[in-house]
């Protein structure tokens, strides 16, 4: 074995009785994931009131106290469809999305119907409805409703639905997502803390370009118009509403008409008289945190800047203390790793909490005192997650989790207690109950291993080096019955862009099962994080800058190089495959780096930049206008002449993401060029493959590499 591989964990293995072997199939890993998947339980959350905590599984409603002493079923999804159909309601086909309304009652959707249940007496209500095809519902007491038809808002107050907004102008949106769901944006309206006062985006897209889907359902074929902004082009105008439930009334916050500016982090102030937003120019290089008068929508001041001379990426707003409007947190990476400081409302810091090279991943609330905040941090390891602790007296943090592994906690009312939901690359999934100083009281629940039965091959992870000395983490999986002593082809599964890390320390090392199936129909399958990618720090992801695709392929060749190090290796026979972004990396490392790969399968991938929507890449690569030679070096169009090996394309036709024409204008190119290049459109898909067609995307794809690469 070659001394340069750096083991960094120790070496998952299954170990299986010969007897029991099985082999994985490719149907169960694409269309029977559940029958192979660890058991979960869901939606684990804490009934309030009372030291009690509930959980769904195997289609019924379960509960627990803290002590165990007191655990039983409270409801099934039987006794729930028995209890709508007497109602003249619809069934439901599994045990719906809910949350407790009071200590015996849950509150869920059915259609347009918000119901609450009585998991004790089965009594059922309706709390509230909205207008038949309602979208977007939005609420934080429910006999409030914000919702939207088509381009207009409405809320629903005790069942009487109120029209907020009238546009007849289609390209005037109200109460929807804006910002193509960037800035961690994920929803279109606000409610003030007491639903006294619903904030909204209105968006006007008139000026963007209106982008063809083509729908061959219709006879003959009919095209549906989107609003696709692209690079360099007009975008979407923002402004912000503010209704008034008491008087009817809306006022707009004066955040300046018609500018070409991005208004994320949506945030009220506790006593519902401000609303804070974290105001973005279009470059994405200067942010302003500004605070407006939420009655009468004058601008009051801007709280303070950042700015960055590549981009600032804002994700949330500021996190309020309970009742108290002049203090907050601010969680940003704007200093180089996502860091939270104490600031109070004028705008000055009071304190910076974190200093360490590691990032916070998620901001997880405040104890009902305000003394404690909560977040989870990938502090241990990259790989790693646990859950924090932040003393705000003396700000100190100390963990609730600790060790190797990935925690995804949920507090109780009072923080006294905690459930953790854990996984690591040898456990698939364990529920702990915590106490407050993060003591495991006991064990809910731990999954048995759903492969324990199968042939899987061994997985581990490596630790190389970037030429500018930053760790970039690898994952390898190994065929069933290993022989060093032979050779194997290899599969390269890549994404390599922003917002997104493949290798975390969780069950299988996050691999997804088609990776071991491949591995098992005897591929070496690997994997690398290359810089650009998340939760490294802004060094670590900004060398992409204005350049994408360059930086990411030098890492991917760092990859390439240690297996070609491998005695095991068969470096003749290398293939690569990764979709959306991932889709960009399989192509440009087929025709950027030609006669390294001997086969790739490129699904769904942006081919030139300019054709990508705007808060994304400009944010990434400026424009085609102040980037000229960014976009140049990064389009593939310019290196379809390169390609060796075979490439086979796949796009979904109704993609509204990367658009279809990206792969349409690469294969036009290799019709051009007399480039031997493979092609399939997937009919009606978006960005993606799903239901049954999956099924022969991944056979087109499995039998594409078995054939060029092992025979």
């Amino acid at each position: 074995m070659s001394n340069i591989r750096k083991t960094f964990a120790l070496i998952f293995l299954l170990f299986i009785p010969l007897f029991a072997q099985q082999s994985l199939t490719l149907k169960q890993v694409v269309l029977e994931r559940q029958t192979i998947s660890p058991q979960r339980l869901s939606q684990v959350c804490w009934i309030p009131g009372v030291d009690k905590f509930s959980y769904v599984k195997d289609d019924a409603l379960y509960y627990e106290s803290v002590d165990g002493s007191d655990k039983g079923e409270l409801t099934t999804l039987n006794r729930l469809n028995e209890v709508l159909t007497a109602n003249n309601l619809n069934d439901l086909g599994s045990f719906p999305l809910f949350s407790w309304f009071s200590q015996n009652e849950i509150w869920f959707w059915d259609e347009n119907k918000l119901l609450i249940f009585n998991v004790q007496t089965s009594e059922l209500k309706v709390k509230n409805e909205v207008t038949e095809g309602g979208e977007n519902t939005d609420f934080i007491i429910a006999d409030k409703i914000a919702y939207t038809i088509d381009n207009n808002l409405f809320i629903s107050i005790d069942g009487k639905q109120v029209a907020i907004t009238s546009d007849t102008n289609k390209g005037i949106v109200n109460g929807q997502i804006v910002s193509r769901n960037e800035f961690g944006i994920s929803k279109g309206t606000f409610w003030s803390p007491d639903s006294k006062y619903l904030a909204f985006y209105k968006k006007d897209e008139s000026q963007v370009t209106n982008y063809p889907i083509l729908n061959i359902d219709d006879h003959p074929a009919t095209v549906k118009f989107i609003k696709y902004p692209m690079a360099g082009m007009k975008s979407e105008y923002l402004s912000i509403g503010v209704y008034n439930v008491k008087t009817g009334k809306t006022i707009f916050l004066k955040t300046e008409k018609n500018s070409d500016q991005y208004l994320p982090g949506v945030t009220w102030s506790p006593d519902e008289k401000y609303i804070y937003i974290n105001k973005l120019n279009r470059d994405q290089n200067h942010l302003e945190l500004t605070k407006y008068n939420a009655k009468t929508g004058d601008k009051v001041s801007v709280l303070f800047t950042e700015d960055n001379d590549k981009y600032v990426e804002p994700m949330q707003g500021p996190f309020f203390f309970k009742n108290e409007p002049d203090i907050f947190l601010w969680l940003t990476r704007n200093e180089g790793w996502n860091h939270l400081s104490l600031y109070d409302a004028s705008g000055t810091r009071i304190h910076k909490i974190n200093k360490d090279d590691w990032e916070i991943t998620s901001f997880d609330g405040f104890d009902d005192t305000g003394v404690y905040a909560f977040f989870t941090a990938a502090a241990n390891s990259p790989l790693d997650r646990n859950f924090y602790k932040l003393n705000l007296n003396d700000y100190e943090y100390t963990p609730l989790t600790t060790g190797e592994g990935v925690h995804t906690v949920t507090k109780n009312n009072h923080c006294n207690y905690f459930l953790d939901e854990f996984t690591r690359y040898d456990t698939p999934y364990k529920l702990n109950l915590l106490d407050s100083d993060g003591n495991v009281i006991r064990t809910v629940f731990e999954a048995p291993n759903p492969l324990s039965g199968y042939s899987i091959g061994k997985t581990e992870i490596v630790k190389l080096k970037s030429e500018d000395g930053f760790d970039l983490y690898g994952r390898m999986i190994y065929p069933t019955n290993f022989d060093e002593n032979k050779k194997y082809p290899v599969l390269v599964y890549v994404y390599g862009g922003p917002h997104e890390q493949l290798i975390e320390n969780s069950w299988l090392y996050d691999a997804g099962l088609w990776l071991n199936y491949m591995a098992e129909q005897g591929f070496i399958v690997f994997t690398l994080d290359n810089r650009g990618s998340y939760n490294r720090g802004l060094k670590f992801e900004q060398v992409i800058f204005r350049n994408l695709g360059t930086e990411e392929i030098k890492d991917q060749m760092i990859g390439v190089d240690y297996l070609k190090s491998l005695q095991f290796v068969d470096s003749e026979n290398m293939g690569v495959f990764g979709w959306s972004y991932g889709g960009f990396m399989t192509t440009s490392l087929m025709i950027r780096t030609p006669g390294v790969f001997k086969a790739g399968v490129a699904g769904g991938a942006v081919i030139d930049w300019s054709y990508y929507e705007v808060m994304y890449t400009e944010r990434y690569m400026d424009t085609p206008q102040t980037n000229p030679d960014g976009y140049n070096n990064s389009s593939l169009l310019n290196y379809v002449q390169n390609l060796k090996g075979k490439l086979l394309l796949v796009h979904g036709t109704s993609d509204p993401t990367v658009v279809w024409q990206n792969t349409l204008l690469f294969a036009e190119q290799a019709a051009h060029l007399g480039i031997d290049v493979d092609y399939y459109p997937y009919v009606g898909h978006q960005h993606g493959v799903r239901g049954v067609d999956r099924y022969q995307l991944y056979l087109k794809i499995t039998n594409y590499f078995k054939q060029y690469l092992m025979n």
